[in-house]
């Protein structure tokens, strides 16, 4: 099946947002074994909308396009669909009567240039939007079948995972039972992994599991996927492949499926009825960011100290007689980890203390990041060195102190070396 993506707008166009949407449907087809063929980005001009949709009409077999459902005059999608289509818009009295419940819900009134949200092209398939007020919708142009989204990601991504997908897959003729394995790793590069897992493949002799890779600093994404009839057959079969995955990764794999690493060090902590304080420099406080808005940290997280001047953690924590007025060693980083776990209370801290280069941003700038891991009765230290820029060592310290509290938590070596660090 060819695919055709559409995103619109002109927000998207110019750049002034960036365009997420086209990177999540891309993946979630590819996921299921649905390839994407062409990708086009038009902003709100009527002309430029219909060129686009009678082109992608007349080469595709399917087309997605997201955005342009919404209640203002730069909303086309609807207008254009039904012209390149040649037919008229009307409206979908059933998707008006749902707008305007969910206004009444809201103790608001429905602005009157909603109710353009409910015109759609006749004969068309009107596709739920459950948490929001514009409703997608499907119909023919030319010899494809379009596929019209919100442009808000969350009503696209429901949109897409519970309807636009099972319809592809129908029209495709594949199988529509699938399997999806996703192993989350940190601290190898994508042509480790892939060394790694040479042969994994082959391990079943029908040659239907199909392995890849989503590379995204500093995580690496690994995928397992298999489709056939049946959904059993398919998990037993991957059980095997699953197995051998987790041993040649070992204990770099982080997470599992929708896990995140902040998620699994959460769930380790209050398992252990634990609770942890944060300090962090450069990071923008990025691992509190990440550990305290999850449900149920509120048992867990007492207390996040972000700080760019180390000297600042002297009257913070108490530290009189250490010294943090230069370069970080193992003994000020330990008495860092110990002072901030005992002031919070906590039973764990996690401290992560960035020495910068000096200089401008260039691809040799880099920074040592000592981390400190402290509970009453132990400390367990990291020092790394990371290079490419400001912002890589910022993701590279923040995710590298998490792994290592995972480790720490899962009584895994905190220690244990990494490709993205430098010597």
């Amino acid at each position: 099946m060819r695919i055709h993506i559409i995103c619109t707008g002109d927000e998207v166009l110019t750049g002034k947002i960036v365009n997420t949407n086209f990177s999540y449907i891309s993946q979630k087809l590819e996921d299921v074994g649905l390839s994407v063929h062409w990708g086009t980005t038009v902003g709100d001009d009527r002309e430029s909308l219909l060129a686009a949709f009678r082109f992608a009409g007349e080469r595709a077999d399917a087309v997605i396009v997201n955005g342009g459902l919404g209640p203002t005059v730069d909303d086309l999608s609807q207008e254009i669909a039904a012209q390149a289509a040649g037919v008229e818009l009307a409206m979908h009295e059933g998707w008006l009567a749902r707008m305007e419940e969910f206004f009444l819900k809201r103790a608001r009134t429905m602005p009157p240039n909603n109710r353009k949200q409910a015109m759609l092209p006749v004969g068309a398939e009107m596709l739920d939007n459950p948490i929001g007020t514009a409703c997608g919708f499907a119909m023919d142009i030319g010899r494809a079948r379009f596929f019209f989204t919100p442009g808000v990601p969350r009503e696209l991504r429901r949109m897409l995972e519970e309807q636009i997908i099972p319809r592809l897959l129908e029209r495709s003729g594949e199988p529509t039972s699938i399997f999806l394995k996703r192993f989350h790793s940190y601290g190898l590069g994508e042509s480790h992994v892939d060394q790694l897992l040479t042969g994994v493949e082959q391990m079943d002799p029908d040659g239907s599991i199909k392995l890849g890779f989503r590379a995204h600093y500093p995580q690496i994404e690994t995928k397992l996927t298999v489709r056939g009839g049946d959904a059993d057959d398919l998990r037993r079969k991957l059980a095997p492949v699953q197995a051998e995955v987790r041993k040649r990764l070992g204990n770099f794999i982080l997470a599992e499926d929708d896990q995140t690493l902040e998620g699994v060090v959460l769930a380790s902590l209050l398992q252990q009825q634990g609770s942890l304080a944060v300090v962090e420099t450069f990071t923008s406080g990025q691992i509190a960011v990440r550990m305290a808005s999850l449900p149920g940290a509120e048992r867990v997280f007492r207390r996040g100290i972000e700080v760019r001047d180390f000297t600042e953690l002297h009257g913070m924590l108490g530290l009189d007689g250490v010294h943090l007025s230069g370069p970080m060693t193992e003994a000020s980083t330990e008495a860092v980890a110990r002072a901030a776990r005992e002031r919070s209370g906590a039973t764990h801290s996690l401290v992560v203390l960035i020495d910068l280069d000096e200089g401008p941003d260039r691809i040799d700038f880099g920074g040592t990041i000592w981390i400190g891991i402290a509970t009453a009765k132990t400390v367990a230290l990291r020092r790394s060195r990371v290079l490419g820029g400001r912002e890589w060592v910022r993701l590279g310290a923040t995710e590298l102190a998490l792994d290592c509290l995972r480790r720490f938590l899962q009584q895994l070596p905190v220690v244990e070396r990494i490709d993205f660090e430098k010597t």
